[in-house]
């Protein structure tokens, strides 16, 4: 498998190359359902995750003591395939096929034709819920080391599947779930307070940040959080999402 490889972002780097290499290789991927700013408002999170964070690689994709990572907001999957590539689970090459019929790499992440990809998503509302599940599940099997992240829009908060698992997942002292919040002001309804204050009044650790400062994300990302599910609120603005 032939993959690009780029220099991990260190601490207090700005990560200016790699997000060039990332955005040409979103560059590769064109057609009209390609979502493009509900991609690139995932762009710097996503990096800074898989270069930095998540204890997950092509080698140990299978692990049953890998990391999970959960991408419900599957309509906009091009810097997810991106950073896929960077980091080689896929093949750069398959990138320019996006959303052909012939191609793995279909509008929505599929788990059996793209390697890394642990759901097959796209319905808004679902990933938290999974997530929980997910979390719950390797709990059952005593496997307490593997983390699971799951990445979701601001909007989709709307949806109230949403806010049962948020409400299950702090009093369950989940803490090996983390939840990305994308915030680009897309909600309908909103948060008075913030969406990091309603993540805390269900009993998780939350922080907000910046979405485009990388080392911001990664200080967020690695908080200890002891008993508690973390979520970090990523906001980006709505010009450049």
């Amino acid at each position: 498998m032939t993959s690009t490889r780029l220099t991990t972002i260190r601490d207090g780097a700005p990560g200016r190359r790699e997000l060039d290499r990332l955005t040409a290789l979103m560059a590769l991927m064109t057609g009209d359902e390609k979502h493009g700013p509900a991609a690139t408002s995932t762009l710097d999170a996503l990096w800074v995750l898989y270069d930095r964070v998540l204890r997950v690689s092509p080698e140990t994709a299978a692990s049953p003591e890998r990391d999970r990572f959960l991408l419900p907001k599957g309509h906009g999957p091009m810097a997810y395939y991106a950073v896929l590539a960077a980091k080689g689970f896929i093949d750069e090459e398959v990138l320019a096929g996006f959303g052909a019929y012939d191609s793995p790499l279909g509008h929505h992440p599929d788990r059996v034709l793209v390697p890394g990809v642990e759901i097959g998503s796209g319905s808004l509302g679902h990933g938290l819920p999974l997530a929980v599940g997910t979390a719950l599940g390797l709990r059952a099997q005593g496997l307490d080391t593997p983390r699971v992240w799951v990445l979701i829009g601001d909007a989709e908060l709307d949806e109230g599947s949403n806010h049962e698992a948020m409400a299950f997942a702090g009093p369950a002292g989940l803490d090996r779930l983390h939840t990305l919040v994308i915030d680009n002001g897309s909600a309908t309804h909103g948060w008075p307070g913030g969406i990091a204050s309603r993540f805390e009044a269900a009993g998780w650790s939350a922080a907000t940040v910046d979405g485009r400062d990388q080392q911001a994300l990664h200080s967020a990302f690695t908080a200890p959080h002891p008993g508690r599910p973390r979520a970090v609120v990523a906001r980006v603005e709505p010009k450049n999402a």
